[in-house]
Formats: structure tokens, C-alpha cells, sequence
């Protein structure tokens, strides 16, 4: 899966040199992050003008269409993740409103979607990580900001200082023991 800032985004396999599909044409929103669900038969993307959009994998057609298309931040969007089966999806972003990360189900009209948004990260969250062990979403911000949230009571645990500059990276380990962040410096 290959996203640009042109803001096209096209499936590739390793033995075909044209490519499977093409979700998006350029000409939208730069890409700032696309997964795919662990169980690999979903694709999402996010993109600078606060979008996330979802496809099946498993398309026939050359443009297919995204399933699940709506406006998660009112400025951008820039990571999301999976969270249990799909149905529930975390995104980070900036939002005029300092809602910066948020919970949204998938299953439910878009209107009805937002199942909570923490008022967090101001000037914007960069970075988020799920610890599906924990049951916890790690952010981080521009100002450099980590906040640790608990999604099964929808609440912040933790926010420190991690960096000078915009938090850029966050790797969680196998274990959930330990995470890292990189940062803009």
C-alpha cells in the first residue's frame, strides 16, 4: 500500500509490477498515515484535511470506493489505529476544539460515530499507539507532550513532557512493558 502528497494511494503485490488497485487518484489531501486491520482485509487512510477513509481490500474494481469516509479533525488528521476488531478506530489529529485524539465506531451512522474525544495535545496530537493488552492509546504532540489514555473508562492517566520538539514516533514493545518516542529533534 503506497500513499503520496498528491494524495494518491495504490495497492501494489510484490510478483506484479502494475498496480492492484487504486483507492485514491491524486489530486485529494496529502497522506499522512495508512494501516492496514489485523486481520488485513481493511485499509485506512488519513489525510491533512482531518479525513480518515476505509476500504475492503478484497475490491474487483480499479477505484473502488471507501466504505467509511468521514471528517475526524477539523484541521488534519495525522495517525489512527485499529482498535479490537476493526469496529472501533482511535485518531489523532489537530481539531479547532483541542479534541485532538478520539474514539469513533464504525458500525454506527457517521453523525453518531464519535464515541468520545479527549480535549487534549494543544497545537495538536502527531502520533498514536494502541496497547491492545492494556487496553490503553499512547498520544503524542507537537509541543512534544506524551498523554496516556484508559479507552475502556475514556479517561487521561497520564501527560508528561517527553520533548522539546513534536513528538514524531512512538513504538510500543511486544510485551507492553515499555514504549519509545522519537522526536522532530
Amino acid at each position: 500500500l503506497t500513499g503520496a502528497q498528491d494524495g494518491s494511494v495504490r495497492m501494489f503485490e510484490w510478483t506484479r509490477p502494475q498496480q492492484l488497485v487504486c483507492f485514491r487518484q491524486a489530486g485529494n489531501a496529502r497522506v499522512t498515515r495508512m494501516y492496514f486491520n489485523s486481520q488485513g482485509n481493511k485499509c485506512g487512510v488519513a489525510d491533512g484535511e482531518g479525513f480518515l477513509s476505509i476500504w475492503q481490500v478484497n475490491q474487483t474494481t480499479s477505484n473502488p470506493k471507501p466504505y467509511l469516509s468521514w471528517q475526524c479533525h477539523s484541521k488534519t488528521t495525522s495517525d489512527f489505529a485499529f482498535i479490537t476488531s476493526s469496529s472501533l478506530v482511535a485518531t489523532s489529529g489537530q481539531s479547532n476544539d483541542n479534541r485532538n485524539v478520539c474514539l469513533w465506531d464504525t458500525l454506527v451512522s457517521s453523525g453518531n460515530s464519535l464515541i468520545h474525544a479527549f480535549a487534549c495535545h494543544d497545537h495538536g496530537a502527531t502520533v498514536l499507539q494502541y496497547a491492545p493488552k492494556h487496553q490503553l492509546l499512547i498520544s503524542g504532540g507537537r509541543k512534544g507532550y506524551i498523554c496516556i489514555f484508559d479507552i475502556r473508562q475514556r479517561q487521561i492517566l497520564y501527560t508528561f513532557q517527553a520533548h522539546e520538539s513534536a513528538v514524531k514516533a512512538l513504538a510500543l514493545d511486544p510485551s507492553e512493558d515499555y514504549f519509545v518516542t522519537g522526536s522532530a529533534e
